[in-house]
């Protein structure tokens, strides 16, 4: 390979977390408990962003003898994971909700904030009302704290606009950060995330299905709009279980991913809708019954859990272990949002492992190759194999599970983190163990 080029080379790592090696494209049961590692490794990134080998230092070196690279990062004494996937986020809106936390802890529940105007509606309110720059400008910088933590790829969706000029308003912001940044993004069109006010349940499908996705389809077809999903919150109060279905197969008959918000508060048989009609993810899931998990294990339906809400909504948090037993593809989100405002996979990671039972390499797979599967590119990221993205987040210690075990300390000990080889982040203050 003498005459060969290419962008990076990370070596003499620790350790180097593939999660897996033979193109899998999710891992359920006992294969998230044995992820695939390689001691003392290395990986090779080239001009077109994409891995070209990973594996044993030793035998990297005599096969890249001669060749170049555009940087060489030595990691010894440290650790190279995949970089971290966000399955679940709502990161565009205007007006914070600092207060509502203390409603919360003064004992007000979710749909209590929620009746009191709060909640959405508080939300929706500023959103509308924030200019495109404003929105942008704040999503750019949440983003970018994600990134900081390890995330390279995250899911983004609209849903504090319900009517369709800031739904379009928020699609648009999204698309523009998708453009400036370098980090990954899957978007979300959540339009039916609350009933609008003055509005009935029936009314607002009515609007969605027949005005909102039809201006959405002709705006993709004309390339000036990238969605990826369809999201809607099925919920008592919100929307049933019919309105959710004639919304999700609208959105599907168009080629976006069915991912949605389901058995969250109240158990709506969310998840046999979901597997009823393929649906690639159904997040929240707290009140989901036994039929409802083994439903999804069959049609291979991925959960996206959210610890954060359960923790901060003092919910019980939903039945990880039961649904990892049952074989279903578990995924992990942030739900970052104004009611949920955390920007870091390694603490939702922590509260997975913590509060819903996870081990540390069920949370790992859960928040590589399996949040890859919940937003449909399983092919492209989540582990460390030839072929896919040079996404890499690089950890100053000694096993990868500090990433896990250090609960707020990922500031401290994430060196680098690499999106298509490009050094996106550096953190100079890292500090060694």
């Amino acid at each position: 390979m003498s005459s060969s080029s290419f962008r990076l080379l990370v070596k003499n790592a620790t350790q180097v977390v593939l999660v897996c090696r033979n193109g899998e494209k999710y891992l359920t049961g006992n294969g998230m408990q044995t992820l695939a590692v390689v001691e003392n490794g290395s990986v090779v990134i080239g001009h077109d962003g994409l891995i070209k080998a990973v594996g044993s230092a030793d035998i990297i070196e005599s096969q890249f003898k001669g060749a170049k690279f555009d940087n060489v990062l030595d990691a010894s004494g440290m650790c190279v994971l995949p970089g971290l996937i966000d399955a679940h986020t709502h990161p565009v809106w205007a007006g914070d909700r600092v207060h509502e936390f203390a409603m919360k802890l003064a004992g007000a529940t979710y749909m209590e904030v929620h009746e009191a105007g709060g909640g959405i509606h508080f939300t929706v309110a500023h959103t509308r009302s924030a200019t495109q720059q404003h929105l942008l400008a704040g999503l750019q910088s949440r983003l970018e704290r994600m990134l900081r933590a390890g995330t390279t790829l995250v899911e983004c969706k609209s849903g504090y606009g319900l009517e369709m000029d800031t739904e379009l308003k928020m699609l648009r912001v999204i698309n523009s950060a998708r453009e400036s940044l370098p980090i990954g993004i899957s978007a979300t069109y959540c339009g039916a995330h609350a009933v609008p006010k003055g509005k009935t349940m029936e009314e607002a499908t009515q609007d969605i299905v027949a005005v909102q996705l039809p201006k959405i389809k002709k705006l993709m077809a004309s390339g000036d709009l990238q969605v990826d999903n369809i999201d809607v919150f099925c919920e008592k109060g919100v929307f049933d279980l019919n309105s959710t279905r004639c919304i999700l197969q609208a959105g599907k008959d168009m080629g976006l991913n069915i991912n949605f918000h389901g058995d969250e508060l109240h158990p709506m048989n969310s998840a046999h809708l979901g597997a009823e009609l393929g649906a690639l993810a159904i997040s929240h899931l707290e009140e989901v019954t036994d039929d409802g998990i083994a439903a999804m294990a069959k049609a291979k339906t991925s959960a996206v859990l959210l610890p954060t809400t359960a923790y901060i909504l003092r919910l019980s948090p939903p039945r990880a272990r039961d649904m990892l037993d049952a074989g279903v593809i578990v995924a992990l989100g942030s739900d970052f949002n104004p009611n949920a405002y955390c920007c870091s996979m390694p603490m939702v990671m922590h509260l997975a492992c913590v509060m819903m039972k996870m081990s540390m390499p069920e949370a790992l797979a859960a928040s590589t190759i399996n949040a890859a599967y919940a937003l449909n590119r399983s092919q492209t990221h989540g582990s460390l194999e030839i072929g896919k993205h040079g996404d890499l987040v690089i950890i100053n210690a000694p096993r990868w599970e500090h990433l896990v075990y250090q609960f707020g300390g990922h500031q401290e000990i994430i060196k680098c983190v690499i999106i298509k080889g490009e050094i996106v982040y550096e953190n100079e203050k890292v500090l060694t163990l």
